[in-house]
């Protein structure tokens, strides 16, 4: 039985949040959550809340328990694009891309 939790438009670029997903694939819930608190990464503090949901949602629809359960599987999908400009000089303008993500994490049983 699987769970999963997903978090949308989330504020970081998804090939930096692909750092923090490669830490915790495959692994069991507790040390995923471990390796994501300790982890320096922006997208570790943003990654483990969708992982906590996860969790959450496998204990109270699956009464499975926390200790149960593994990393199935993690997504980093590439949401849409703030674009902004900036000035540069004889009224050019440089793009700034402001890329977003979208997370799924899905747990099951080990």
């Amino acid at each position: 039985m699987l769970s999963k939790a997903i978090s949308k438009y989330i504020r970081i670029s998804p090939r930096k949040a692909r750092l923090a997903a490669g830490l915790i694939r495959g692994l069991p819930v507790a040390m995923a959550s471990l390796q994501l608190v300790h982890s320096n990464l922006k997208a570790g503090r943003l990654l483990k809340k969708t992982l906590d949901s996860a969790v959450a949602n496998a204990e109270t629809q699956l009464n499975v328990r926390r200790e149960q359960l593994k990393v199935a599987e993690v997504r980093i999908d590439v949401g849409p694009v703030l674009k902004r400009a900036k000035p540069k000089n004889k009224g050019g303008r440089h793009p700034i891309m402001k890329r977003m993500s979208h997370f799924t994490v899905i747990v099951g049983e080990a």
